[in-house]
């Protein structure tokens, strides 16, 4: 059982006003005790000086102390952006030595001015939001990073960060008497190191910590955070239920047993005192009344029953939300959904995708920046999906997906030192080959023909349910299909394409053949996708986007890629 003071809380994301009134009267049902507002709402608090942003916030705010919610927090992020500030508090030229060649001035940090200015702004900014209980405060990945500003007396990044919570909890904590969270997290282990070394030069030992399930974002293959919960504060752990990496809710996002693997290790760490869970990602992707509120469902059980897990979970949400005739196979499809997801939207263990969209290029985070490989010790992966084969996630996997143009050696040494340190990388070379285009295409086609199954389950089900129920699960699930089919035809396009690329020695009399096979493939889903008769949920992530994005590549295969020598594919027949 969990205790009174544990936080088991919400963010909302959409400045939806109609979705965020139905998920805060919702949380009662799952012992909501702390709502954060956010991103579309308020991302920094500066937002409140727009009336738009005050006005939903405000009014947001007294709805959910009214259904007895008694903790409502906007988000921040200090310092802003660097034009925020008056110029009278920046240095330039010769009195900085910039690290950024961008950055052209600094913020005197040694100013005692401008931390005046900085409180006083503050005091201006929480008395537009009067009822709020406090702040979530993200004092990294800021506009103006306070690590990057000029400072003779302090020498260090944890100091000048340390700075920034300090001054801030000053007005915030002392004066106002409100809540102040720090949220963390960090894009490498160096940052890590600084961002902790911070948290011990701040003042108020009892400020707690946010810390997000995995230690960067929210991948599916990345482990859990192994900072969070050994930081000597009270700590809340940020979930992704919604899915703003895998799906947003817009296709299959249903896993109990993935929310149940982190908490499982959480909950027996020290200092851990609650969650925070999203509850959707933008627009009208709130997954309350939606498949995916089950990864919400499972949170609340797990939490105040240590004996719930995942199958009971399963069977629980099902019943109550649907019908006990039709569990079998709704509980079928759902439990697909997270191998539908990663051997789609991820190849062989890394994430291929922007924020949920199709993108293999130009988005270079997802072969530096985002592979779980960086955050493990022995950063090797068994990838299972007809697979079946271990991958060392650099050597093996990076070296092969990533395009030649991608595989720069300044970014791995910025994202993932241990990568040049260890020449794990083959800088700028090609290296798709048919034994990894081999992977890749099992791969997909085994999201494939899951996902097919899945829809099978839910379509079996149609005479247990009723009509809105079935109309939901099956767009749900076919919007899934559709997706994963998608990428099976990307892949055998894209990277068939690129194995041409590298030129005759490297093609087979099978090649050809199956990247048309993938460009046809092309033609048709993504005209299914267009002309999609149920306008699906739309956040960060436009569903029907990936359709286009898909036919770029086509075009760009079919007419000459600028990045491949404007090579040419030829039909099959023509070769």
């Amino acid at each position: 059982m969990i205790n009174e003071n544990f936080i088991q809380g919400w963010n909302i994301l959409s400045d939806s006003f109609n979705d965020a009134v139905k998920v805060i009267k919702f949380a009662n049902n799952y012992n909501i005790n702390q709502i954060q507002l956010s991103h579309h709402i308020v991302m920094d608090l500066r937002d409140v000086k727009n009336e738009k942003n005050r006005s939903l916030a405000n009014t947001l705010t007294k709805v959910a102390h009214e259904n007895e919610i008694n903790e409502v927090l906007l988000w921040d992020h200090t310092l802003y952006e660097l034009d925020y500030y008056p110029d009278k508090f920046k240095l330039s030229g010769k009195d900085i030595k910039s690290t950024n060649s961008n950055q052209q001035q600094k913020i005197n940090l040694d100013d005692p001015q401008f931390w005046n200015w900085v409180q006083n702004d503050y005091r201006k900014m929480l008395n537009l939001a009067p009822d709020i209980d406090g702040l979530v405060l993200t004092f990294i990945e800021t506009g103006a990073r306070a690590e990057d500003q000029f400072s003779k007396k302090m020498s260090s990044k944890a100091e000048k960060l340390a700075k920034v919570v300090n001054k801030v909890t000053e007005v915030v904590v002392d004066e106002f008497n409100l809540n102040l969270y720090l949220r963390i997290f960090s894009y490498t282990r160096s940052e890590y190191k600084f961002i902790t070394k911070s948290l011990e030069m701040v003042k108020n030992d009892d400020l707690p910590v946010m810390m997000k399930e995995a230690p960067h974002d929210f991948f599916l293959t990345h482990p859990n955070s192994k900072y969070a919960g050994k930081i000597n504060r009270p700590t809340i752990i940020e979930f992704d239920t919604a899915g703003e990496f895998n799906g947003q809710g817009i296709i299959a996002n249903t896993w109990p047993e993935y929310i149940e693997k982190r908490w499982s290790d959480y909950k027996n760490r020290p200092n851990i005192k609650g969650y925070v869970a999203r509850t959707d990602r933008f627009n009208n992707t709130r997954i309350i009344g939606q498949p995916s509120e089950i990864n919400l469902y499972a949170l609340k059980q797990l939490i105040e029953n240590e004996k719930n897990n995942s199958e009971n979970i399963y069977d629980d949400f099902i019943i109550d939300k649907y019908s006990n005739n039709a569990l079998s196979g709704i509980k079928a499809a759902f439990q697909k959904s997270f191998d539908i997801i990663t051997s789609s939207l991820y190849t062989l263990g890394t994430n291929v995708a922007n924020h949920s969209a199709m993108n293999f290029e130009p988005y270079s985070s997802s072969y530096a920046r985002h592979v779980s490989g960086k955050w493990l010790d022995n950063p090797e992966v068994f990838v299972e999906h007809n697979v079946n084969e271990k991958f060392h996630y650099w050597k093996d996997i990076i070296d092969h997906i990533a395009p030649p143009h991608l595989k720069r050696k300044k970014y791995f040494k910025e994202e993932a030192p241990e990568v040049v340190e260890n020449d794990w990388i083959n800088y700028q070379k090609e290296l798709m080959n048919w034994e990894y285009f081999n992977y890749i295409i099992t791969e997909k086609e085994y999201g494939v023909k899951l996902a097919e199954n899945a829809l099978e389950n839910i379509i079996k089900t149609k005479p247990q349910l009723n009509n809105d129920q079935y109309v939901s699960l099956f767009h749900y699930f076919n919007r899934t299909l559709l997706t994963t089919k998608l990428y099976k035809d990307v892949a055998k396009a894209y990277y068939g394409y690129r194995i041409f690329a590298r030129g005759k020695e490297h093609r087979n009399p099978q090649l050809l053949p199956v990247i048309w096979e993938g460009l046809n493939g092309i033609n048709k889903v993504s005209e299914q996708i267009k002309n999609y008769p149920v306008k699906p949920p739309s956040g960060q992530w436009n569903w029907v986007s990936d359709a286009q994005m898909a036919e770029n590549i086509y075009n760009k295969i079919l007419n000459g890629w600028k990045e491949y020598d404007y090579i040419i594919v030829p039909e099959p027949y023509d070769y």
